[in-house]
């Protein structure tokens, strides 16, 4: 049993590292009959969406109307309000998650963020210029936390707690799969011809869904691998695919409109303005807006969710419910021998 103060990474693909008091194997036994586990801050790893200003520090700002519905301004992220990263903060009793690359009004006292909007697995072989990919890409992503956490040994060696918090390896790891890529209204709406068997009942692009299946079947065998290879480790493998996917199948049940209809953003047949950009269509400007009621829409501008959407499946994924082990976020610590 292991018993000592550890660090943790939530992460979903996404990596979430939540920075944890202790790892301890518990057996078969109910955790959550157990304390919760003190997670002092999280370290996030991922794509746009996790980023909470990363992609936009380092490039352009978010414009209006990003962040509208929470923020009341562009906050960085790629929704009209808040992340499921966020979410997991707040549920945590945590500050949002600052991203390492903005400079201003930050802090990384619990933990800091090194998602960026359009970062890949492995190395681009394009510039964010010419196809959007983030240049900080995962392998960048973890040499900045190396970086990160070398300088903050020495800034915070006079301070006790955060000085514990950097002394040791990350020991908890929450990891979200991909979710249903062919449920994206970005996948299916240059779609002119629809063969039989292109899309589900749902509207979904079948070859897309499928190949985020293959995908996470292969990740949780890989999680499972290092279950083995990481004895003191405790890895929780989050079913994002599942709960995204239920909230698909069941969005009228749940207050929810078409999920395939964007909020943000203006799309005729042949006209596609994104969320903020505007366009000169036969000598008129062209706004791509917000729909003004972003909390009945599943979908926020053609690729990311709603603050709304990301609420419920926030809800949803913390209780443990699709998680392998199946233990809620607050018990992620412990480990099962």
């Amino acid at each position: 049993m292991e018993h000592r103060r550890r660090r943790a990474f939530l992460t979903g693909i996404l990596v979430y590292w939540l920075s944890s008091s202790w790892v301890v194997a518990v057996g078969e036994q109910d955790v959550t009959k157990l304390p919760p586990c003190n997670f002092p801050a999280i370290y996030n790893f991922g794509d746009s969406n996790s980023d909470t200003g990363g992609i936009s520090a380092a490039f352009a700002p978010t414009a209006s109307p990003y962040g509208e519905t929470f923020f009341g301004k562009p906050a960085g992220r790629a929704c009209d309000g808040r992340l499921i990263l966020d979410f997991i903060a707040q549920h945590l009793q945590l500050p949002y998650v600052s991203a390492y690359l903005n400079s201003l009004g930050t802090s990384y006292e619990h933990g800091a963020n090194f998602a960026t909007g359009g970062a890949t697995i492995q190395r681009p072989n394009q510039t964010i210029f010419q196809n959007g990919v983030s240049p900080f890409y995962l392998d960048v992503q973890i040499v900045q936390f190396d970086q990160f956490k070398s300088r903050s040994i020495d800034l915070f060696t006079q301070a006790s707690a955060i000085q514990h918090l950097y002394q040791q390896g990350a020991r908890t790891f929450w990891i979200h799969n991909t979710g249903p890529l062919g449920c994206l209204p970005v996948s299916v709406m240059f779609i002119r011809n629809t063969e039989p068997g292109l899309l589900d009942p749902h509207g979904c692009h079948n070859a897309m869904n499928e190949m985020a299946v293959e995908f996470n079947q292969q990740l949780k065998d890989r999680v499972n691998r290092l279950t083995v290879e990481l004895p003191h480790a405790a890895l929780t493998c989050v079913d994002v695919y599942t709960a995204k996917f239920d909230l698909i199948k069941n969005t009228k049940s749940q207050g929810f409109m078409d999920p395939l209809k964007i909020c943000c953003g203006h799309h005729d047949t042949n006209i596609h303005i994104w969320c903020g950009q505007k366009a000169n269509i036969n000598g008129s400007e062209v706004v791509g807006g917000s729909c003004g009621n972003p909390s009945a829409f599943v979908n926020w501008d053609g690729v990311h969710y709603s603050q709304a959407a990301n609420q419920w499946v926030a809800n949803h994924v913390l209780n443990g419910s699709v998680s392998d082990p199946p233990v809620p976020i607050s018990h992620a610590c412990y480990k099962h021998a």
